[in-house]
């Protein structure tokens, strides 16, 4: 038993998008690819399907990486409910030792608060990031702090990716904002998009991707029945995002990035709807695919 911690893109509905996610499963379903990739969980596209352990914040860790496994999944971002930044050194390790043995790469990290402008906390931070394992930090700096990271991300060989979220993030609302700072550093700084928060703003997801280009370096997926509300997330594939499309980019442009689940719903039971979202969006890959 599983015991929770005490401690305006999309122009087509809902009902479109819902039933071309349908055309995308049936054709997965009928190709061998397909069949193979819902058998062991591989992606059929070639896109990194992952999970930010966000989603199972109301667990432990090692519910987190049970959880994880049931959803066929190889790649995992991790916060830090569930591998703290107060752990020693070897107790990162440790732990991000168990994730490897459970089959699931450590992709990342975060999100990662740098809004505090002092260079023993960046320090820390990079730190613990290299202690747990993790070639990349989902990062909340401000913009004043985020050019001073850039020395760090040179110095440990870790990649920064600047989170977006949406209308209430007076910094970095969408990915367009973190790009205007970020666009001349060090190739392994940009951004980790989050579709949700971004299609909020007004932009258009698709064009966003093209936009930011060799920048995007991780990405939060989930759906929304309401682009203009942050409270209408909704099973992937069952809202307005435009999934399809939105692969069918990512693929064009060879990105080698997680496309991590950020599921923010039933927090004391997100896995059914988690598995909903995955079946859905290996269909979809399997059908661009096919």
């Amino acid at each position: 038993m599983i015991v929770p911690m005490n401690s305006p893109t999309a122009s087509s509905p809902s009902r479109r998008n819902f039933l071309g996610g349908l055309g995308a499963l049936a054709a997965a379903a009928a190709s061998p690819a397909g069949a193979a990739a819902a058998a062991s969980g591989a992606d059929a596209g070639g896109l990194k399907l992952g999970v930010a352990s966000y989603s199972f914040r109301a667990f432990q860790r090692r519910a987190a990486i049970n959880l994880t496994k049931k959803l066929g999944v190889s790649y995992i971002n991790i916060k830090d409910f569930h591998m703290a930044m107060n752990l020693s050194p070897s107790e990162l390790r440790a732990a991000s030792g168990e994730f490897a043995k459970a089959g699931l790469t450590i992709l990342g990290g975060g999100t990662v608060d740098f809004k505090k402008d002092d260079e023993a906390d960046f320090k820390m931070k990079f730190e613990y990031a290299k202690n747990a394992n993790m070639p990349l930090i989902v990062a909340a700096p401000s913009a004043e702090t985020l050019p001073k990271l850039e020395k760090y991300v040179k110095q440990y060989n870790i990649k920064l990716a600047v989170h977006n979220h949406g209308t209430e993030d007076k910094i970095f609302p969408n990915p367009q904002a973190v790009l205007k700072i970020v666009k001349d550093m060090d190739p392994r700084v940009g951004c980790c998009v989050d579709i949700g928060h971004t299609v909020r703003t007004g932009v258009d997801i698709i064009e966003t991707i093209r936009e930011i280009g060799p920048r995007l370096l991780d990405m939060h997926s989930k759906d929304l029945a309401d682009f203009s509300s942050r409270d209408s997330q909704v099973v992937v594939g069952e809202g307005k995002m435009p999934i399809a499309g939105l692969f069918k980019e990512l693929i064009k442009m060879n990105y080698q990035g997680g496309v991590m689940l950020e599921y923010e719903i039933d927090e004391e039971n997100p896995l059914p709807g988690m598995q909903r979202s995955f079946s859905y969006m290996r269909g979809v890959l399997a059908g661009l695919k096919a």
